[in-house]
C-alpha cells in the first residue's frame, strides 16, 4: 500500500531511492515532484523525511524534459545565490548571472548572456551609472507595480491602503532578493527562504540567529511589526532598573518551590502504584519503607537541584541584563 495514495500497488510500482530507504508510487512521487519543482522548492526532500532526493532519481522520475530544465535550473540558482561574488542581470527578462571576484574597485560588470550585454553596478546591482554615486536599491518591478499603478490611477486612499498592505505581506529575501510572501496575522517571523535557505526575520529583514527575537532589538516572535523606539528604550530601561527585584522574587519562589516539590513529587510518584504493578504486591511496611528512603533521598538531593539552578540561570540573567541589554541601550 502506497503511504500517500493509500492505495495497494504492485512491487513493481514502488521505485527505489538512493537518498532513503521510503519508498511511495510512481504516480505519487511524479506528482510530488511537479509540485515541488514548480514551486522552485529545490533541493526536494523525501515526502516521508527530510532527505533530499539525488538528481539521478528526480531525472529517472520526471518526464516532461521542461520540469527537468526547470530542475536543473533551479539547483544552480540555489548554489549561485549562496555565492558572495554572484551578481544577476538587472535587464527586464535576463536572469544571466555574472560571477564577479576582486570586482570592488572596478565594479563595471557586463552581462555575458548573447544578445544582452547590459552594463550594471557591483555594489548596487542597479544599471551602470559612471557619473554618480550608488543609489538605493529601488523596489523589484514585480513587486510594487500593481500598487504603484493602481495609487497612480486612482490617486485615493484606498489605493494607498492596498499598496501598504501588499508590501507588508510581501517582503524580498535579504540573500538571493527571492520574492516571500507572508499573510501579516501575527504568526511567526521566523522566515526561512525556499530558494536559498536564507534564515531571516520578517519585521527587520535581516538574516538572524536563534537567539535574534530574544535580544533586545524590537522584533518579537508573533508582533506584525517592530516595536517603536521609545517602547524598545522603555522596556531596556525597565529591565536594567527591575531586574535585581525580579530577580531575586523569581529565585526566592523557586528555592522553596524546588525544595520541597522534589521530595513530594517523588513520594508521591513511589507511592501510585495501579494494579498488577510491583508496588501493589509489596506490604504495607515495604511501601512505607520505599516512600520513606524516596522522600528522604530527594530531601538530600534537592538542595543540589536547587544550588545549581540557582547558581547558573541567575548569573546568566544578570549577564544578559546587564551585558546584552545595557550595550543595546548606548548603542
Amino acid at each position: 500500500e502506497c503511504p500517500l495514495c493509500l492505495l495497494p500497488q504492485p512491487p513493481e510500482a514502488f521505485p527505489t531511492l538512493a537518498s532513503c530507504a521510503h519508498r511511495s508510487c510512481r504516480a505519487c512521487l511524479e506528482q510530488y515532484l511537479r509540485i515541488a519543482v514548480g514551486e522552485s522548492r529545490v533541493p526536494v526532500a523525501c515526502p516521508h523525511c527530510p532527505a533530499a532526493l539525488q538528481p539521478t532519481d528526480v531525472h529517472h522520475l520526471l518526464a516532461e524534459p521542461a520540469l527537468r530544465d526547470k530542475y536543473e535550473e533551479f539547483l544552480l540558482r540555489r548554489l549561485l545565490v549562496a555565492d558572495p561574488g554572484t551578481r544577476w542581470c538587472p535587464a527586464p527578462d535576463c536572469s544571466y548571472a555574472v560571477i564577479a571576484y576582486g570586482c570592488a574597485e572596478c565594479p563595471r560588470l557586463t552581462c555575458g548572456r548573447e544578445g544582452c550585454g547590459t552594463e550594471f553596478c557591483y555594489h548596487c546591482r542597479q544599471p551602470w551609472h559612471p557619473n554618480g554615486p550608488c543609489a538605493p536599491a529601488p523596489p523589484a518591478p514585480g513587486l510594487a507595480s500593481p500598487a504603484a499603478q493602481l495609487v497612480h490611477t486612482e490617486d485615493s486612499a484606498h489605493g494607498e491602503t492596498l499598496a501598504q498592505a501588499e508590501a507588508e505581506d510581501i517582503k524580498v529575501c535579504p540573500r538571493c532578493s527571492a520574492f516571500i510572501m507572508k499573510i501579516n496575522d501575527g504568526s511567526c517571523n521566523r522566515m526561512n527562504c525556499t530558494v536559498c535557505g536564507c534564515l531571516f526575520c520578517w519585521l527587520c529583514l535581516q538574516e538572524i540567529s536563534d537567539v535574534h527575537f530574544l535580544s533586545p532589538s524590537g522584533c518579537t516572535f508573533w508582533g506584525k511589526r517592530p516595536w517603536s523606539r521609545t517602547r524598545k528604550i522603555l522596556w531596556q530601561l525597565g529591565m536594567v532598573l527591575g531586574a535585581p527585584m525580579v530577580i531575586s522574587l523569581v529565585a526566592g519562589i523557586a528555592v522553596p518551590v524546588i525544595t520541597i516539590g522534589i521530595p513530594i513529587y517523588m513520594g508521591r510518584k513511589v507511592l501510585a502504584g495501579g494494579p498488577g504493578s510491583r508496588r501493589s504486591s509489596l506490604s504495607g511496611c515495604q511501601q512505607c519503607f520505599s516512600v520513606t528512603s524516596s522522600v528522604l533521598l530527594s530531601l538530600f538531593v534537592s538542595p543540589i537541584i536547587t544550588a545549581v539552578t540557582v547558581g547558573v540561570g541567575v548569573p546568566l540573567l544578570l549577564t544578559y541584563v546587564y551585558g546584552v541589554v545595557v550595550l543595546s541601550l548606548c548603542r
